[in-house]
């Protein structure tokens, strides 16, 4: 027999604006259950989980919430309002439990957070941190968490993970991680078009009961676009003589057509997808980037210490790590932002770097989203290199004509990476650097931003605790541990963990080395001629040099005037700028390959 349900909503109602954002909801939350909620950016998530709540009232319809229930709620926005984390967090358990401050201190230790902080001086993760951890103290009911893993490291999604897996009352998540909800849901709301529906098993058959709900409703529009057409024919025919007989078929028709109409229009939004599309700029060189033996540290505080890496056109790098391990200050080092105390980073020729902050400090709040695309000239965008209206492409990526005059302030946390996107997607790039772009991204638009980096042929350096936007992405993985151990590994996350060391290996002690022989003098076959050595010493001004003209001839071909005033100068410079491009690549080649040769020769 099924358990009562802890909360339950039935017919219940919701307008926003004049307009049903759902109606005639049914559903229910039992102990035991673990439930995700699953839908579009805009489609009613986070409201639903309100009402669920009781913290939105709705137009009809009822809330039943089993008596003496308790119920604790993670909101996207958690507002922090206390003199310390731990006065915030204790605000989470009942009057006649405050005494018991050391279910706080156990919480506060299970995330990792200081409860004697000022929670103005918290980061958006730590906030995050201590709001989950004023859900958890109360020992609740019923939970409701709306993206409990936005801005959480990956230590602590794995923690809040095996938490919830053990959790006995009822769970609702709204999450973006496909993997976090994988690996908790047993049962799945899906809310789309005002509807909502209820399936009795987890995330992972998600997928495949979305391709089965739509192909059943591109099935019954081809059979009312075949009932319509017979319709027609028979209207064609008969309604001349038979009016008044037949005007109930007739009106029988325009309903049909209502129908039609409406599935057709609902089947366009479900497939309406954002277009996104990276503009890529000037092909890059063949070394992108090159850290050899770097090391920094602020303070007592070590970051990396003997760090090499050697990123090329075309790679997908991840960094992953707990936060404050440093990966912020290894990205800064790898772009230049940040000079290392020791070790050599290199940059190659010709980057054209573009950068996604996860705080969206690109972002001028007051300003509308129209000016904010076009920055506030005219009413094109230019994507490609040609003009685009700001309306076109602004419902490239889901945004409708009426947004065009809101300001960024008013719009939702997925709305505005959606438009820090539009607008980082326009400007011409060879380097993409993006810090947590996935954060309030639904699935849909992550899948295509997947597809659009996948397509990029440019170099993507990316920050992210999304382990499968990781695994279908990246070509290697940079991970920060913390105390100064950064290691790189081949393939996306979980390759990275199969290839790790378990912290046993860690811990055991390092085998004596066994005596060795003598090693015998290298062969000189191994070691670099005089003319290498001479020829890897004037690579790097030879390139420097090719970089310098190709950009002159750039930008003498970019005179519009050239080719109208002497084609045969402007034929010259195009085919040399050609020329020029392939000489540098064929540099850069060349000088890997003897600088890995010189490596080798000194047993690096």
């Amino acid at each position: 027999m099924a358990p009562p349900p802890l909360l339950a909503l039935r017919d219940v109602r919701l307008t926003f604006g004049g307009k049903p954002l759902f109606e005639g909801v049914t559903t229910w939350v039992a102990k035991g259950d673990k439930t995700c909620l699953v839908g579009r950016n805009g489609s009613g998530k986070s409201t639903l989980l309100k009402v669920l709540a009781g913290e939105i009232a709705p137009d009809s319809g009822e809330r039943f919430v089993q008596p003496g229930a308790r119920i604790a709620v993670l909101p996207q926005d958690p507002i922090i309002i206390a003199p310390t984390v731990a006065d915030y967090v204790a605000q989470g358990l009942l009057p006649d439990e405050r005494d018991q401050m050391f279910r706080v201190d156990a919480v506060l230790d299970a995330v990792g957070i200081d409860g004697s902080r000022d929670p103005v001086a918290l980061s958006g993760g730590e906030g995050r941190r201590a709001a989950l951890a004023r859900a958890l103290v109360g020992q609740p009911d019923a939970l409701l968490l709306d993206e409990p893993t936005n801005h959480l490291d990956l230590p602590t999604i794995l923690w809040l993970e095996e938490w919830l897996k053990s959790y006995g009352g009822a769970l609702v998540v709204i999450s973006h991680d496909r993997r976090f909800l994988d690996n908790v849901s047993k049962q799945t709301l899906w809310l789309e078009r005002g509807l909502v529906r209820r399936a009795e098993w987890g995330f992972s058959r998600f997928p495949q009961w979305q391709e089965e709900v739509y192909a059943a409703e591109e099935a019954e529009l081809a059979r009312m676009n075949t009932h319509l057409r017979q319709e027609l024919h028979w209207l064609s025919r008969g309604v001349t003589a038979r009016r008044k007989r037949n005007m109930g078929r007739r009106r029988a028709l325009d309903v049909l057509r209502k129908e039609r109409a409406e599935t057709k229009t609902a089947l366009l939004n479900s497939a309406r997808q954002a277009a996104l599309a990276a503009e890529s700029g000037e092909i890059s060189g063949r070394l992108v980037i090159e850290a050899k033996d770097v090391g920094k540290r602020f303070g007592d505080k070590l970051i990396c210490e003997g760090f090499s890496t050697r990123i090329l056109r075309g790679d997908r790098v991840g960094l992953i790590g707990p936060n404050g391990a440093g990966k912020t200050t290894i990205l800064k080092m790898l772009t230049g932002e940040l000079e290392p105390d020791s070790g050599l980073v290199r940059l190659g020729t010709n980057l054209e770097a573009a950068y996604f902050d996860q705080r969206r400090a690109a972002l001028d709040p007051e300003l509308s989203v129209w000016d904010t695309l076009t920055d506030g000239r005219g009413d094109n965008v230019w994507v490609r290199g040609r003009p685009q209206h700001v309306v076109g492409y602004m419902k490239d990526f889901l945004f409708s004509e009426a947004q065009a005059r809101t300001p960024v302030k008013a719009l939702s946390g997925g709305e505005r990476n959606r438009l820090l996107l539009a607008k980082l997607l326009a400007k011409p790039s060879n380097l993409l650097i993006l810090d947590e772009p996935t954060n309030d991204l639904d699935m849909d638009t992550l899948d295509l931003l997947e597809e659009v980096l996948a397509d990029y042929d440019g170099t993507l350096l990316v920050v992210s605790h999304d382990r499968d936007f990781l695994d279908r992405l990246v070509t290697s993985v940079i991970a920060v541990e913390g105390d100064g151990e950064v290691m790189e590994y081949a393939g996306g996350y979980s390759d990275y963990l199969n290839q790790r060391p378990t912290k046993d290996d860690k811990a055991a002690p390092r085998p004596a080395p066994k005596p060795q022989a003598q090693p015998k003098p290298q062969s000189p076959r191994n070691r670099l001629s005089y003319n290498e050595a001479r020829e890897l010493d004037q690579l790097p001004g030879k390139m420097e040099a090719l970089s310098a003209e190709i950009a002159r001839l750039e930008a003498d071909l970019a005179d519009p005037a050239l080719y109208s005033r002497d084609p045969a100068k402007f034929q010259k410079f195009a085919a040399r700028v050609d020329a020029a491009r392939a000489e540098l690549e064929s540099a850069e080649e060349r000088w890997l390959e003897l600088e890995a040769k010189r490596e080798e020769a000194a047993g690096k």
